[in-house]
């Protein structure tokens, strides 16, 4: 047995070491049984068309089995905690080694994390300001942890470390004086039963509930919003005040002992204790919130505070863009080194720090991120920004012989700055690691070691090898849909760009780094606005433009999820749109933001394909025979769900110290029905099947169904028949949700004089899907709309009517319109860094 155990291990040896990963039947998702080889220490781009499998290859196959390898190496009482964790659907995998998943997604969901944090930068900061900060006479040197707003040490008492203080007041608590309490004066209090109930406790405590609110005493005042008392009384329900004070002194029987919680008590216990998004936002408002008057808004105490550096103290360094902070350390600290000559174990220290602080910097402002500030905090990053800090960090983290899997690291990256992330990747494999990428940027590819062309369709037509090889080979592969991108003589763009029927003038705009800003949008027609990333686009479209738009139109923004309204939000310090508002009628603004946070929530759901899904089950025969209505197949529903998972489908794992995991339901295998309601038909196919088909097959499946058919067939239109109608939307990219958006109100029915704010749709799409979004967004522009785009895809930009070009670079070296015109004319101007890459395709 022992010989068997040593000639199978010196077998896997000899597989391994000639330097190649391989997969033997891949079954992971649409993956049909495949198998290949991939170099290691080699850059390796998998490409196809959007849903056609390559993502299942790269992290649900090669990085799934690399973390599951990692797993089954910690002890077996750790290990049983994982035991519900998907095994990866391959036969084999050799020569892996371990693997580093960098991912796109959104930033930590609280603003205690910050680009310091990522990158470690705020760590060394700590350190500096220990070690070399100039401290005032007679105070003693502080430890590192103390310049931490994240620790009792430096966190600021009064704010607790956040910088902001939310205060309970009575202007906020109640905002109509004239009004009575039973007129509902105390606005904090719950609108339905349990605010009649605290009504009617103050009417037996005495309290007159019909005077107008200012004319009770201060003291009656004071004491019905601001005490902590909770007195139970006796409540009788429907009684005048009259009653009232009659039944008490009669004693007679309540309706029932009633407590009472003053406003202030009620809107902190609230806000501190619901699991409601919707609750705590509704409390907020009656929080008003400021930077701290103690720390005025630094997060710190006063000790670290009085520790300066440069001249500025540590919150103030904190504040500066990545470049300008390269070019203060630079400047100051030769100086703080001479001054420990007669101290060299501390010169040491300061010279290692800045070194290491100086080196992450440079690979940071290499890969266009010198605009971010350490203390700008992750919620507001996009993927593509956060993918590129922790990027950064691996680059310094000098390990040897790791699998890096990078999910599409040029997104939201302006082809100048695509340059410079090529650069940081060859300095990751120059280290001795691999890199395996999906990517659609062409550059991208074309800069690659290996080419895995995955394809050659989405979804069930997809899940194929169509190439594995260096890129020259996958000229020859004429079932490759990357193939004519990559080799073919590109087609120049040829159109006549649309007039524009009016112009939305956008006067005098300060927001972020744009400063007095004037901007002229032309309405009827389809614009792009271009610029490297962190010029100043998102700020002039995404946020003011749609901010002064929906204020004129009465629309309000709903915040996130995660917004609990209190964090200190950009605001616009000037700016007036002073021209076209008569011409638009509507806004539409179609982001990457999630379109749900739960496995409840999915591309069915989101569109309203459900509801109409569900009524054809309920008036099936069978249905009708048992009276089930529609409702009884929503897995939202107790009667027609699955009783253990609630209709989720999943079960969430709690594994203690590891964040908790979603694993299928053990009792309907991720269904989310009961069993009865799995019995219902149609042609064989149960509400679930359905849920589990894409939207080609469902479009197939329901070709009978005009409903059903132009609302599938718009989700096909724009990219996206590879998606099955029940997955979760937390599996969907920020590009594919931005599409389900997009399809969602295509299917609507076009009126005209509506302004659409896209924020770079391209993301995550193949550039042979890329023809069918435009197209789409083409439909709107003839159908007497307006298209507003902040895009970097070049092709996108040459299609346009109109282009913005925003720069020339970024933070404070933007914020200023470079270029305006119809593409040919900012193609050629110079001052553009857009200029030259428009031209390439016009």
């Amino acid at each position: 047995m022992d010989k068997l155990l040593v000639a199978s291990e010196a077998r896997r040896k000899m597989e391994t070491e000639d330097g190649f990963v391989r997969v033997r039947g891949a079954r992971e998702h649409n993956l049909k049984d495949v198998s290949l080889e991939i170099p290691r220490n080699a850059l390796v781009v998998f490409t196809g068309v959007s849903g056609s499998g390559k993502s299942s290859l790269a992290f649900g196959t090669l990085y799934a089995e690399a973390q599951r390898r990692y797993l089954e190496s910690v002890s077996p009482y750790a290990r049983r905690l994982f035991h519900q964790m998907a095994v990866p659907e391959v036969d084999s995998v050799e020569g892996l080694p371990p693997a580093v998943a960098l991912q796109q997604q959104r930033g930590s969901p609280t603003t205690r994390s910050s680009v310091g944090s990522v990158t470690t930068l705020s760590n060394l900061l700590r350190m500096l300001y220990s070690r070399a900060g100039v401290y005032p006479r007679n105070q003693p040197l502080l430890y590192a942890e103390s310049f931490s707003p994240n620790t009792p040490e430096g966190a600021c008492p009064n704010c607790h470390g956040m910088g902001r203080v939310h205060e309970v007041d009575e202007r906020s608590l109640v905002p109509d004086g004239t009004l009575t309490i039973r007129e509902r004066a105390v606005a904090a209090w719950p609108s339905a039963w349990q605010g009649q109930n605290l009504r009617d406790i103050l009417v037996t405590l005495g309290y007159d509930v019909d005077k107008p609110w200012r004319e009770l005493s201060k003291k009656d005042r004071d004491w019905i919003l601001f005490t902590d008392d909770q007195p139970t009384v006796p409540v009788y329900a429907g009684y005048t005040p009259a009653e009232t004070r009659r039944a008490l002194k009669r004693k007679e029987e309540p309706s029932y002992q009633g407590t009472f919680t003053g406003a202030r008590k009620y809107v902190l216990q609230t806000f501190a204790t619901t699991q409601s998004a919707m609750m705590k936002r509704r409390v907020a408002q009656f929080l008003s919130s400021s930077d701290c008057r103690a720390c005025k808004g630094k997060r710190l105490k006063p000790e670290p505070l009085s520790v300066t550096f440069a001249g500025m103290d540590i919150a103030e360094i904190s504040r500066l863009p990545l470049k300008q902070l390269r070019g203060v350390l630079g400047r100051h600290l030769d100086g703080r080194k001479r001054d420990f000559a007669d101290h060299p174990e501390k010169a040491l220290v300061v010279q290692r720090i800045t070194e290491d602080m100086s080196a992450r910097l440079e690979v940071l402002l290499d890969l266009g991120l010198g605009y971010l500030t350490p203390e700008r905090s992750t919620p507001t990053l996009s993927p593509g920004e956060l993918q590129r800090l922790r990027l950064a960090t691996q680059v310094r983290s000098n390990l040897f012989g790791v699998v890096y899997v990078l999910d599409e690291p040029s997104a939201g990256l302006h082809p100048a700055d695509t340059e410079a992330l090529l650069r940081a990747l060859e300095r990751l494999k120059s280290s001795g690691n691999s890199l395996f990428v999906v990517e659609h940027e062409l550059e991208v590819v074309r800069h690659a070691d290996w080419i895995v062309d995955v394809g050659p369709d989405a979804g069930a037509q997809g899940g194929q090898i169509i190439y594995s090889g260096p890129l020259a080979g996958l000229g020859d592969v004429r079932n490759s849909r990357t193939r004519p991108h990559l080799f073919d003589q590109p087609v120049k763009i040829a159109k006549t760009p649309r007039d524009p029927c009016g112009w939305l003038k956008l006067r005098g705009v300060t927001r972020n780094n744009l400063d007095r800003l004037d901007a002229d949008i032309p309405l009827g027609v389809f614009t792009s606005v271009t610029g490297i990333s962190g010029s100043g686009k998102s700020s002039l479209i995404s946020q003011f433009l749609v901010e002064a738009v929906g204020d004129e139109l009465g629309h309000r923004n709903e915040p996130a999820d995660d917004d609990d309204g209190l964090e200190a939000k950009v605001q616009t310090v000037g700016g007036e749109i002073t021209g076209g508002l008569e011409k638009i009628k509507r806004l539409v603004v179609v982001d990457q933001k999630p379109i749900g946070r739960t496995p409840r929530s999915n591309l069915a759901t989101y569109t309203g394909l459900l509801d109409h899904v569900r009524k054809l089950f309920a008036a099936t025969k069978q249905a009708r025979v048992r009276r089930y209505g529609a409702g009884r197949f929503s897995f939202n529903v107790a009667k027609g769900r699955c009783g253990t998972c609630q209709g989720e489908g999943f079960v969430c794992v709690e594994l203690l110290f590891l964040p908790s995991v979603y694993a299928p339901c053990p009792t309907c295998k991720g269904a989310r029905y009961n069993a009865k309601t799995l019995e219902i038909k149609i042609r064989d196919r149960s509400i679930a099947d359905v849920l589990a088909m894409t939207v080609d097959e469902a479009f197939e499946f329901f070709a009978n169904d005009d409903t059903l058919r132009r609302s599938l067939g718009v989700l096909r239109e724009v990219g996206l028949g590879y998606i099955r109608l029940g997955q979760s939307a937390t599996e969907l990219s920020g590009g594919e949700a931005q599409r389900v958006k997009l399809a969602t109100e295509l299917q609507r029915a076009q009126r005209g004089e509506t302004l659409y704010v896209l924020d770079e749709p391209t993301t995550g799409l193949h550039p042979s899907d890329v023809a069918k979004l435009m197209k789409q967004l083409d439909g709107l522009v003839e159908s007497g709309n307006t298209v507003v785009v902040v895009e970097h895809d070049m092709t996108v930009a040459g299609a346009s009517d109109w282009v913005i070009d925003i720069g020339p670079g970024a933070g404070d070296e933007g914020g200023r319109i470079v270029a305006s015109g119809a593409p040919a004319q900012v193609a050629r101007e110079t001052q553009s860094r857009t200029a030259k890459y428009l031209a390439a395709v016009i």
